[in-house]
């Protein structure tokens, strides 16, 4: 396989990322992610954020936003971040190409200073890279996650510590703040 390279997302990305995103999610779910990921980079809330791409042979072939997140109640100062969304073209996946996205993205935020990072994934996926269970940590997902479902709402902790000092409802940026991104 071809070297794998990682990189901060330029504005020339865009199409790229829009294409790779209609690719890996479909026509049905596809265009509402390109949408969110539009969103997101517009929105004040969400700064700041992580915005990397994986290209081959200087193609974009995967994508990873992370964005600030605040905790309720308020002032609890923690600088922390949700991951949202990966992707990755279906051509390429099964190659570690998204799991390079995750190990890049939380590298780069607990060097920025991040102490937290949250995901709403699959709870067979991301524990790979350090995510366990938020909720039984303390941490209420935006929207109510169902029971059944409570193991996929994940947080990683980038500096030992934090978990215990920093708790109650994570409080995600206006574009995110949606409750259909919220079902797992």
């Amino acid at each position: 396989m071809q070297p794998v390279n990682i990189r901060k997302a330029a504005d020339s990305d865009t199409q790229a990322i829009s294409s790779l995103v209609l690719s890996a999610f479909g026509a049905t779910e596809g265009p509402a992610i390109v949408q969110l990921i539009a969103d997101l980079l517009a929105d004040a809330s969400a700064k700041p954020v992580l915005s990397l791409v994986a290209s081959v042979n200087n193609r974009v072939v995967g994508h990873v936003l992370f964005s600030k997140v605040r905790f309720k109640p308020p002032g609890q100062n923690v600088s922390a971040a949700i991951l949202a969304p990966l992707a990755v073209h279906p051509d390429f996946q099964s190659r570690g190409i998204g799991g390079q996205l995750v190990v890049e993205g939380l590298k780069q935020l607990a060097g920025s200073g991040v102490k937290l990072v949250f995901v709403l994934g699959h709870p067979g996926y991301y524990p790979r890279f350090g995510f366990s269970a938020a909720g039984i940590k303390g941490f209420e997902a935006p929207y109510p996650i169902p029971d059944r479902n409570a193991e996929a709402w994940m947080v990683r902790e980038l500096h030992p510590g934090m978990i215990g000092k920093v708790r109650g409802q994570v409080m995600c940026a206006d574009a995110l703040a949606d409750p259909r991104y919220w079902i797992e």
